[in-house]
């Protein structure tokens, strides 16, 4: 006899632990996209020359905002300045 013919646990059991950890990294990726959310809004209360300091303007900020609810903003930023950045150094 092999090993295979006295498994306890059915086939599809053994993915029931892939399915609950990706759905539990959904769930954290979500709740981090909504953090970051508010964190946006918290750059919103600055004023356009602390935002020029870190390479972002206030219309950056409603391009971010307007990305889906579960889609994390700052990803968003991140990639408007630094192809803002790349833009000024090729310039120059």
């Amino acid at each position: 006899m092999t090993s295979l013919e006295h498994t306890a646990l059915p086939m599809n059991a053994s993915s029931r632990p892939a399915i609950f950890a990706r759905a539990l990294q959904r769930f954290f990726a979500f709740a981090r996209a909504l953090k970051n959310r508010r964190q946006i809004y918290r750059l919103g209360a600055m004023t356009d020359i602390e935002l020029a300091d870190i390479g972002l303007t206030r219309s950056d900020l409603h391009v971010a905002v307007r990305s889906p609810l579960g889609i994390d903003p700052t990803a968003r930023l991140g990639s408007i300045a630094s192809a803002r950045e790349d833009a000024a150094r090729l310039t120059c």
